[in-house]
Parts: structure tokens; C-alpha cells; sequence
């Protein structure tokens, strides 16, 4: 298994995670693409002290970005994960 603090990256607060947050106590984490659930599960609940639940990961491909005419690059593919505190638990990210 990796180190904890390799598999998550950083909180994701954007409005659509503050309203996850706020209505069914989900969090939003930004993890290694590697990472499957069971280690990001694993991580969060050593990280935070915190009993999960559950946890759902979607990929995201990088985006296309261009510098000038013709330099064409790619934004970094990245992971996230939305997971879910078991009743009882809140953690306050944001």
C-alpha cells in the first residue's frame, strides 16, 4: 500500500462539493490515479480520524491548452473522489 499522503492530493472545494458536503456529508478529494478505493478509503480514515462509508472515483482526462499558434500541450489527467462519512461522522474541510 502507498503512504497516505501520497494518495490524497488536496481537497476539492468548488460550490457542487460544499453542497455535497452540506446536504449528505460527502468530501471531495483530489487523489493519485493509481489510487483504488480501498487504498483511498484506508487513507482518510487514518488521515482524519474518521469512519468511511463509502467512496465513488471518477477520471478526468487533461484538458488541450495551447501557448502560441502552434504549441499544443495537455493538462495533467487527474483523479477524484467522493467519499462518504459513515452516520454519524462530520469532518468541517472548508
Amino acid at each position: 500500500m502507498k503512504d497516505i499522503y501520497q494518495v490524497i492530493k488536496k481537497v476539492r472545494i468548488s460550490e457542487k462539493a460544499t453542497m455535497l458536503q452540506e446536504t449528505t456529508g460527502e468530501l471531495v478529494f483530489e487523489v493519485d490515479r493509481d489510487a483504488n478505493k480501498i487504498e483511498i478509503k484506508k487513507a482518510v480514515e487514518v488521515a482524519f480520524g474518521k469512519k468511511v462509508a463509502s467512496v465513488r472515483t471518477a477520471n478526468y482526462d487533461g484538458k488541450l491548452k495551447r501557448q502560441r499558434r502552434s504549441d499544443a500541450g495537455r493538462t495533467a489527467h487527474w483523479k477524484k473522489a467522493y467519499v462518504k462519512l459513515a452516520n454519524g461522522e462530520t469532518l468541517d474541510l472548508v
